[in-house]
């Protein structure tokens, strides 16, 4: 855990200084970052993440690598709804919801289609991966 934390505040300390660059296993992904507030202790907290576009909504796959459990974000982001994004160039407020249904899993599948990863991750655990959408306010 302690190495995974390390890890991801390297990395958000590079996309920061780099306008959204970064080397690495996330050098070609798209990511972003989002600061969302602890469903438990209210601490903020900033997650890179990979994510997809539908029009102007912002996607995101909490799959956790195809874990049995979801990620502390995913439980993060539905407690609290709103949260800050970061791209290159761009900081906004948004609100999350939870895609259901064919939107789902129209959604879900367009970002395996982007990133086949997120097949293997489907098909690595007996949760449905849940898809959340954000929108900005």
């Amino acid at each position: 855990m302690a190495d995974m934390r390390e890890f991801n505040e390297k990395l958000i300390e590079e996309f920061r200084a780099n306008d959204g660059k970064v080397s690495g296993s996330f050098a070609n992904a798209p990511l972003i970052l989002i600061t969302h507030t602890g469903a438990k202790t209210g601490t903020k907290r900033t997650s890179p993440l990979v994510y997809t576009r539908d029009d102007d909504r912002i996607v995101l796959i909490a799959s956790k690598g195809g874990a049995p459990t979801h990620p502390h974000w995913y439980l993060n982001m539905t407690a609290n709804p709103q949260v800050t994004v970061e791209l290159p160039g761009e900081t906004f407020e948004a609100r999350v919801t939870e895609a259901t249904g064919e939107e789902r899993d129209r959604l879900y599948e367009a970002q395996a289609a982007q990133m086949p990863n997120f097949a293997d991750y489907a098909n690595a655990t007996d949760r449905k991966i849940p898809v959340l959408v954000l929108d900005r306010i």
